[in-house]
């Protein structure tokens, strides 16, 4: 018990340091030197809908991009497909899948594929920069293989090793990275007398994206030269490296019970209308430091809406304002059980992201939960 108190004093001691001191803030004389961008896209609907502000919280499958040690909280298995259309009407869309499945008594292992596709674009050149000579299809692919266990009933933990390639008809680029997460449930709401254990108070921290340098290669770079003798050649440009954006996330969550009742069956203090309120920080290697917060209502297993709201330093100004994004996120889920006995549930889930210029984000996914 005194460990686990201690880990609850280290989360909190890190989270204050990280928000109340400039050591660890946002480098903006960095921002845009990094690459692989896709990295910080969040592609699933459930933890997006809340401005990404559940780290400490995150449940299931979608832990593979927020937090993974909240892979390790899936009953048996679960499968999600979503799609996104990014900031609509530029014509990018995002595919993403994957699914999680229980392995031996703690440990779960998943696996997820997130696809960027920016649609055609005419193939110009020095004589025809008009086109006319076809088209080409820039993708970013991104796999990521994932491990979490239940350490103990308070603390769980995870990591993820992704595999990263962007690609034209011409260039690619090629690298891995690996995650790493752990989410610690306080007991705080204990009913001592009834030895009811509503674990209210979470706390989580993952660290995202630290991993190889990339660079392009290819016969993109590549083109034809002649000596003085007039003898040709292929010369081949040589492409700058760069590194991948990563991060630090840390934050807590509460639950509320907004109308418990007591099972005495189960000994357990359970309500029909729950209240989850999260915030976290974000510390970017390459772009400013976020502050996240968030809430989800749900109604028993069948309704959950949620809201968010993402700060950066000068989102507020449209003059002052680097991102597409000015903060609000907003989402909701609808889900119906399978079968009551083992909690399966088939579910709908949506997410809107509020954006200036461009139509928004929207990201639509289906879920099935065994």
């Amino acid at each position: 018990m005194k460990n686990l108190y201690l880990i609850s004093t280290i989360l909190i001691t890190v989270a204050v340091s990280l928000i109340s001191t400039d050591a660890f803030a946002g480098n903006e004389q960095r921002v845009g030197s990094s690459g692989a961008a896709e990295l910080l896209i969040n592609p699933w609907a459930r933890s997006s809908g809340w401005g990404d502000a559940n780290v400490a919280c995150v449940v299931g499958l979608e832990g593979m991009y927020q937090n993974v040690a909240g892979m390790a909280f899936t009953r048996k298995t679960e499968l999600a497909f979503t799609n996104t259309q990014w900031m609509g009407g530029a014509g990018v869309v995002i595919n993403s899948g994957g699914f999680a499945t229980k392995v031996g008594e703690t440990g779960v292992l998943g696996l997820s594929v997130m696809n960027m596709n920016w649609g055609k674009i005419d193939i110009t050149t020095a004589d025809l920069p008009e086109g006319g000579i076809g088209t080409f299809n820039p993708t970013y692919n991104n796999i990521g293989l994932s491990y979490a266990r239940e350490f103990s009933n308070s603390i769980y933990g995870g990591i993820t090793v992704k595999m990263i390639n962007q690609s034209i008809f011409n260039a690619s680029s090629s690298g891995f990275a690996i995650d790493a997460g752990i989410q610690y449930v306080t007991g705080v709401g204990k009913d001592k007398a009834g030895n009811r254990n509503r674990d209210n108070l979470r706390f989580g921290i993952t660290m995202k994206n630290v991993g190889t340098t990339m660079k392009y290669t290819g016969d993109g770079l590549s083109f034809t030269g002649f000596s003085e003798n007039g003898t040709s050649m292929t010369i081949e440009h040589r492409s700058q490296e760069f590194e991948l954006p990563s991060l630090i996330k840390i934050g807590f969550s509460y639950h509320f019970k907004l109308a418990p009742k007591v099972d005495e069956v189960n000994e357990e203090v359970t309500s029909d209308h729950n209240l989850i309120v999260a915030a976290n920080f974000t510390s970017n290697s390459f772009t400013k430091d976020q502050y996240h917060i968030g809430m989800e209502y749900g109604f028993k297993e069948y309704f959950f809406v949620r809201g968010g709201y993402v700060y950066e330093e000068g989102i507020l100004d449209v003059a002052t304002r680097s991102t597409a994004f000015t903060g609000p996120t907003a989402g909701l889920t609808l889900q119906a059980p399978v079968n009551k006995e083992n909690k399966s549930v088939i579910a709908i889930d949506y997410s809107y992201r509020f954006t200036q210029p461009f139509g928004g984000v929207h990201t639509f996914g289906a879920r099935v939960t065994l």
